[in-house]
């Protein structure tokens, strides 16, 4: 079984058990207050671990389904033990812009794997940028909706208008690029070949 398998079936039981665990949902989430105050640096981690219902889930499971072995098996060359890394780094690294941003406001809380996956998509961009995917089952260029993605998440984050954490999903995904290129710098190049000569 893959580390991806292991991870979504991990996230999926402890989620719906939060779901009916009050106590449980609020020692994962991600609450940069008590991380500053209380030193309670799980929290950068565990809250990958819980979602705010069986939508937000589904989606970040199905996503992660979809990309994860990719990325496991292709980049990490089968290596889940260099996957599960990389994803647990993930979620600290999406999480750590509103670490700093939100640290001193008691009611900002949030949770959901969604700076993880972001991450683990990017990555996938960065091995095969021109593969097309299907965004709402239109087909696009991985490349087009990664740049598209990024201006979307950072705009949203400028305008605060909703209660989702596009500062985990632009970061996560600045996140999943530069981990990949580190690791595996022959990636890096054949990224740039492949973005000008996509035949290459």
């Amino acid at each position: 079984m893959s580390v991806t398998l292991i991870i979504i079936i991990v996230t999926c039981v402890i989620s719906i058990s939060a779901f009916y665990n009050e106590r449980l949902m609020d020692q994962f989430l991600f609450w940069p207050f008590y991380i500053k105050r209380r030193h309670e640096y799980w929290r950068f981690m565990s809250c990958g671990f819980i979602h705010l219902d069986y939508l937000h889930l589904g989606f970040n499971m199905f996503t992660l389904y979809f990309f994860g072995q990719i990325v496991e098996a292709y980049i990490f060359e089968g290596k889940g033990g260099s996957f599960l890394i990389f994803y647990l780094l993930s979620l600290i690294g999406s999480n750590l812009y509103s670490y700093f941003r939100h640290q001193d406001n008691f009611d900002y809380r949030a949770l959901g794997a969604s700076g993880a996956v972001s991450a683990v998509v990017f990555s996938f961009i960065v091995f095969a940028p021109w593969q097309t995917i299907l965004v709402f089952f239109i087909p696009v260029p991985a490349i087009i909706f990664g740049v598209l993605y990024l201006f979307y998440s950072a705009y949203m984050s400028r305008k605060g208008y909703d209660n989702i954490g596009h500062d985990a999903h632009f970061w996560g995904g600045i996140f999943g690029i530069a981990y990949t290129i580190i690791v595996q710098p022959a990636l890096g190049l054949m990224f740039f070949e492949k973005l000008f000569h996509p035949g290459f």
